[in-house]
């Protein structure tokens, strides 16, 4: 990423140029990312191509004013964070569904990132509602966020775990299990792929859009459907009747510009 990129994605975030690659930054950094770059999916439903390459997407992320889903958000902002001098590792993890089963190899990407001061965090802007600031990544207690309740565990015996792998738990709930291996993102084309066209994939099932919003809340629109989240979690759901409507929440409160409604296609 060179420097002309950078100062366009910092634009993005409204962030100015940091002096240093300190904790202080990158809890700024990960928290403007989740407020002004949406979680969604619409690509998948679009026919559009995800294509895990920095320029590519920089070009709809930065140029195009999107969003994306982990394999995008966390691989750009991991380049962002290397370009200013962070310390960044890729990292891949499965999450965990119903009944506690795991996903597929490569089910999601995740930054173990360490700042000028030597602190170690775990940072991710790609899984939706999660921390709203990176977490400590060598804690083993509870971690106080306004997301939630977190912590970094070590994970425990089910005959499928590595010494070294790590849970990420949420409210008491784990989320998913993280490897410590270092990947590239060429790692994740096959994950990404699998997400974008298996009729098994969640994200092919449904559309979303969701974002933080300024006050500490949250914003999401699936499919017609709008949720304001208030930061006490009380919750204002509506239906959008008209596709105006619809146009006119993607383009105001999430900056993006479509020229008709997306619509879930048929993944046979």
């Amino acid at each position: 990423m060179n420097p002309a990129q950078v100062d366009a994605y910092l634009r993005r975030l409204g962030v100015p140029r940091p002096a240093l690659p300190t904790a202080d930054v990158l809890r700024e950094l990960h928290l403007r990312h989740l407020q002004t770059v949406p979680f969604e999916n619409l690509s998948i439903h679009l026919g559009e191509e995800i294509v895990l390459e920095e320029k590519r997407l920089l070009d709809k992320v930065v140029g195009g004013g999107r969003g994306g889903f982990c394999y995008e958000l966390n691989g750009l902002f991991g380049a962002l964070l290397a370009a200013l001098g962070f310390e960044v590792a890729l990292l891949s993890a499965r999450v965990y569904g119903d009944g506690g089963r795991l996903g597929i190899p490569y089910d999601h990407l995740a930054l173990r990132v360490r700042t000028v001061e030597g602190s170690v965090w775990l940072a991710d802007v790609g899984f939706g509602t999660h921390s709203h600031y990176p977490l400590a990544y060598e804690e083993r207690g509870e971690q106080e966020d306004p997301g939630g309740t977190f912590r970094v565990a070590v994970s425990a015996g089910d005959g499928d775990v590595a010494e070294t792998d790590l849970d990420v738990v949420r409210n008491g709930k784990p989320e998913y299990r993280l490897e410590v291996r270092p990947r590239v993102l060429g790692d994740f084309v096959a994950g990404a792929w699998w997400h974008s066209t298996s009729p098994g994939s969640h994200f092919t099932r449904s559309l979303v859009c969701s974002r933080i919003t300024e006050d500490g809340g949250r914003i999401t629109l699936s499919g017609r459907g709008l949720t304001v989240t208030a930061p006490d979690g009380t919750r204002d759901v509506r239906e959008l009747a008209t596709d105006e409507e619809v146009l006119a929440v993607y383009r105001e409160r999430f900056g993006i510009e479509l020229g008709s409604v997306p619509a879930v296609r048929e993944f046979a």
